[in-house]
Order: structure tokens, then sequence, then C-alpha cells
């Protein structure tokens, strides 16, 4: 069932945003591709997006800020796992070797968040949810699909998410070296290393988007000014490509098999 209305169990992807140079072009943009609907929002809250598709909220897009004098952020897919304590989880962070980036605040009166580093560098966020679930639609054309970690330790970065959130990681079977991330049983995610990806390429959390044609879907991307960092190929989950909008944050899409 695609549509989302329950509170997301702790270590799951529940939510993805993008911060981006040009916050308006990027709404553009994904609203093409995807047939996302979004606008600037309250300046209170930076102006984040909350972006629909259908009506029911699919992911965010906001704007490159920082404090005076930090660099800005980078133009990257963010993925957030489910937390029911945010100052917990932080704690637990901590505790497992992690990294605090943003320690955790309250957004409005619909959650509370943080963002982190695992011990392998991999950016993350948590979101506890308190008016706002997450995603409330997923695994459809158009909607966050999957999320895996790519990351240069994958045992340390697994026992790193067990350890904080409690997931389970097992190997999938007919696919060597990649590990899927199980919460209460049910795989949520997974967990790869990074020899299939570019030279130098730090770890990270990838986001995938369903859609109903990867080829068409890829072919609109480049006219629209993205990049194809890995052409469709056809896979275990589908025919998927690795891509780039036009300002540079890296993604996937996949037709799922």
């Amino acid at each position: 069932m695609p549509e989302v209305t329950a509170r997301y169990r702790p270590g799951t992807p529940c939510w993805v945003d993008l911060m981006a140079k040009d916050q308006q072009a990027a709404l553009d943009f994904y609203r093409d591709l995807f047939g996302w609907q979004g606008e600037v929002g309250p300046a209170e809250f930076g102006g984040y997006a909350i972006c629909s598709l259908n009506g029911r909220p699919v992911a965010g897009i906001a704007p490159q800020l920082s404090p005076e004098g930090e660099p800005l952020p980078p133009v990257v897919w963010t993925t957030y796992l489910a937390s029911d304590d945010a100052d917990a989880t932080l704690a637990a962070v901590n505790a497992a070797g992690g990294t605090t980036l943003m320690p955790a605040v309250d957004v409005g009166t619909v959650g509370r968040m943080l963002v982190a580093s695992d011990p392998t560098g991999a950016v993350f966020g948590v979101w506890q949810p308190v008016e706002f679930i997450g995603a409330q639609v997923v695994n459809e054309p158009g909607a966050l699909t999957w999320n895996d970690l790519h990351t240069s330790d994958v045992g340390a970065a697994s026992a790193f998410l067990g350890s904080v959130f409690g997931t389970e990681t097992a190997e999938m079977a007919g696919r060597v070296g990649y590990r899927v991330i199980q919460v209460d049983g049910r795989p949520v995610g997974g967990v790869t290393g990074l020899q299939d990806d570019p030279p130098g390429t730090p770890s990270h959390w990838r986001v995938w988007f369903a859609v109903d044609d990867t080829d068409s879907t890829v072919d609109a991307l480049v006219k629209a000014g993205g990049t194809v960092l890995a052409p469709p190929t056809d896979g275990p989950a589908g025919r998927s490509a690795l891509v780039a909008d036009p300002q540079g944050a890296a993604f996937a899409v996949v037709t799922p098999a």
C-alpha cells in the first residue's frame, strides 16, 4: 500500500530532503520530473518547502543555509531515519562513535530533528514525529522507494545502525556484498561498500525514487539539464540509473521489477 498513515518504526527511512543552491529552480525541476507540487515555505522555517505528490507529502526542498562564517552545506539529498526520542538517539549516536552535525531541535510543532554522521562519515538525519510522520506516499512512481548506505566499512556502519536504532542487517540473497537493513524483520534499506561508486566517493546515503519508465525519465532529466552518472541498467531491483539534478544532487531512479 503506497500511502503511509502510521508512524515509522525507529531506524526506518521516513523522509528525504534536498539542500539546493537555487530552491525555486529545484522545485521547478522536480515538479517537471516527478510531478511534485511545492512552494517556498514560511520565513520562520527558512523557506523550507514540503513537496507533495497527489496531495500527500513526499519530500522536502530547502535553500542552502548555514551559520554566519560557516561554509554552505553541500547540495545533496539527505535521508532521515525515524526515532521515538531524538535526544536519546543523539546520545546513542555519540556513544557509538558518530558525530553530531546539528543537535536535536524542535521544528515548530511538527517534530524534532538532528543531523549526524556515522563513524565512516556518512551523513544522515533523524526525525522524531509529533504532528508530521514524514513521507506519506512511498513505493509508487514519483515517490521514495529505497534508501541505502554506501560506506567505506560495511561492518562498522551496520554495527553503528544496530547500536543506535536497534536495526539488524543480513546479506541479500543473490547479491554478494549487499546487506539489507531490517526493522522488526522487515527490509527498510540497504548497506553496501563503495566498490561500485567512482573512486574517491565518500560514505553517503543514496536516495532512490520509483518511476514508471527509467529510460524516459533519464531522457527528461538530461533535457532539463541533469547529468547521467550511471546509465540505465537492469538489475535485481528493476531497471535503474544513477543521475544528478542540474545543481549536482545525486539520486537514483528505478522502475521496480
